[in-house]
């Protein structure tokens, strides 16, 4: 099968389409036209070069023009941009930003892998030269020559994202005092609020200012200092700016050419991701895709999925037929000490689509508590009420949280109950997990809210309680209500006292029981029930209640101080 195949931008989806084409038909003239230097780089790996946690700049290429060009017999054009496409006379044409020149290139088959680009809103001194954003590697080598130039000592990070977050934990460990600036009230978007708090805490805690619910409004020159404006009217003085405030999808030679474009801006594709011209396929950033959980349309820029539509383009494109089944979202950030890994939807995404849902929290240990070194995950799991299966998952913790939601993100790739997650068989050894791994201990809590085996109050409804026909429990022991608060005007019985104490409590009242982390407000939860008495669980535990209430304070106290 003798195919012409140009590919537009290289990267993950276009580098993995040309690749995996060669594999497939040895006589196909394959063509592969990057705009940049760099014809597949990882943008993931940026922060951590321009922190000099990656210190070799060639790590950071997945793959050359040169080794393209050897194994895969690849005609790669690098410094051209594909500026037009003409469909019926199936030709593109691209200037060659070298030479200045343009030239037309005929095609059988086109696929589209431009990729996104940040942001860069028209702010008032957003050309500065101490304004950089980092997408790229000359992105970084900008950067990089800056901070050796001129060694700045302070840096404000716009935007809480993935990027972000990372280039926060780089640049304070070159030293620099940094501050993000932040337009939502949570970092990282795709957790909900009260699972962000936690990241809040510990960003706080590691020296990093941090300022929520304030946009910025431009920037300008004073005595040497870049200042930052807010929405606020806060003025922060600082050496450089990273702008980390979200990506578009490169979607300009799509539009131009009349393909059909999705509500939010990416390339819509069918299965085979085939765009509305089917001799014209698309992958990567610039796709609309399928949200795996709920079936809507949604723009997810990942690697992963980039890399496996690249993949499935080129078996449609040789013969076979191969179906990309959506986006689930899949992703883990370091920030910091901590991990922060999350998959599926959450539950702003299951409002927005107004799709049934649970929620249950847990606190387990990383590994075997006994064994050193034991960390604490905070685990969200939410699940569909009907049948118990998995939507989406987030877990924050010091260690291991990579590893459960990879499970996770099986589970809900393959259609998975939380009944399944109690009964599945996990790797362990005291330095690796716990005889009940934290998957499985998340089943068994989600299972028993569909067993009916407990009735969870969760942490937004505590403050509304009736507080003449509810009663709050604490089921801590006496040392941790006094090295932390309480909820309001808490009965305090501690668990092991309850038995023999449950004549002190009043039948007529419906208790609302608490402990620190779930676990024993549920066993006071199924000694009350069983002896007669109304009353509900706090899901997750005074812990989860304090990470969203009682220390969103700390992120407060910063923005004053800026």
């Amino acid at each position: 099968m003798s195919v012409k195949l140009v590919v537009v931008g290289g990267v993950a989806g276009g580098a993995s389409t040309v690749t995996r084409a060669r594999r497939l038909n040895e006589d196909a003239e394959i063509i592969l036209i990057e705009r940049g230097e760099y014809v597949s780089f990882a943008n993931c790996g940026l922060p951590y070069y321009v922190g000099n946690e990656i210190k070799n700049r060639d790590d950071l290429q997945v793959t050359t023009v040169e080794f393209l060009r050897d194994r895969f017999n690849i005609d790669v054009r690098v410094f051209n941009e594909v500026v037009d496409i003409d469909r019926g006379r199936k030709e593109v044409t691209v200037k060659d930003l070298r030479k200045d020149s343009t030239y037309t290139e005929s095609y059988d088959k086109l696929v589209l892998c431009p990729g996104g680009q940040p942001i860069r809103p028209p702010l008032e001194g957003i050309d500065l030269d101490t304004v950089f954003t980092l997408w790229t590697i000359p992105d970084s080598d900008t950067i990089k020559s800056y901070i050796e130039e001129h060694e700045p000592e302070s840096a404000v990070i716009i935007g809480g994202g993935f990027i972000g977050l990372e280039m926060a934990e780089n640049l304070m460990g070159l030293g620099l005092e940094v501050t993000i600036v932040e337009m939502l009230d949570q970092v990282m978007p795709p957790l909900d609020k009260e699972m962000a708090s936690i990241v809040h805490s510990h960003i706080i805690d590691q020296g990093c200012h941090l300022c929520l619910s304030d946009a910025v409004k431009g920037f300008f020159k004073k005595d040497g200092k870049t200042v930052v404006t807010t929405q606020s009217g806060a003025e922060i003085e600082c050496d450089m700016v990273i702008l980390s405030i979200g990506v578009r999808p490169n979607n300009e030679l799509a539009h131009k050419a009349g393909l059909e474009i999705g509500e939010r801006g990416g390339i819509k594709t069918n299965t085979r991701m085939q765009t509305s011209d089917p001799d014209i396929y698309a992958a990567g950033d610039v796709v609309e895709v399928t949200d795996f959980v709920s079936g809507t349309p949604a723009m997810i820029p990942l690697a992963g999925p980039a890399n496996k539509q690249g993949r499935i383009v080129a078996d449609n494109i040789f013969g076979r037929d191969s179906e990309y089944k959506g986006t689930q979202g899949s992703s883990v950030v370091k920030v910091f000490d901590m991990t922060v890994a999350l998959t599926g939807n959450n539950e702003k995404s299951l409002q927005r689509t107004k799709m049934p849902y649970l929620v249950s929290y847990t606190e387990s240990s990383s590994h075997a508590s006994y064994y050193p070194g034991s960390k604490i995950l905070n685990f969200k799991l939410l699940f569909a009420p009907e049948d118990g299966r998995i939507l989406g998952a987030q877990i924050v913790g010091m260690e291991g949280a990579d590893k459960r939601i990879d499970v996770i993100a099986t589970a809900i790739r393959a259609g998975m109950t939380v009944f399944d997650l109690e009964e599945l068989e996990l790797a362990y050894a005291p330095p690796y997990s716990s005889a009940k791994d934290p998957v499985n201990i998340a089943g068994f809590v989600a299972s028993n809210i569909l067993r009916k085996d407990v009735d969870n109050i969760h942490w937004n409804e505590v403050d509304s309680v009736d507080k003449e026909s509810q009663v709050l429990l604490d089921v801590r022991d006496d040392d941790e209500v006094r090295d932390q608060a309480s909820l309001g005007d808490s009965v305090h019985i501690p668990l092991n006292q309850l038995r023999k104490r449950l004549g002190e409590l009043d039948r007529s009242k419906t208790y609302v029981i608490y402990c620190a982390m779930g676990q024993r407000g549920y066993i006071a939860y199924r000694i009350m029930i069983q002896n007669g008495f109304k009353c509900r669980n706090l899901s997750g535990g005074y812990n989860i209640y304090e990470a969203r209430q009682g220390r969103e304070w700390a992120s407060k106290s910063q923005e004053v101080n800026l």
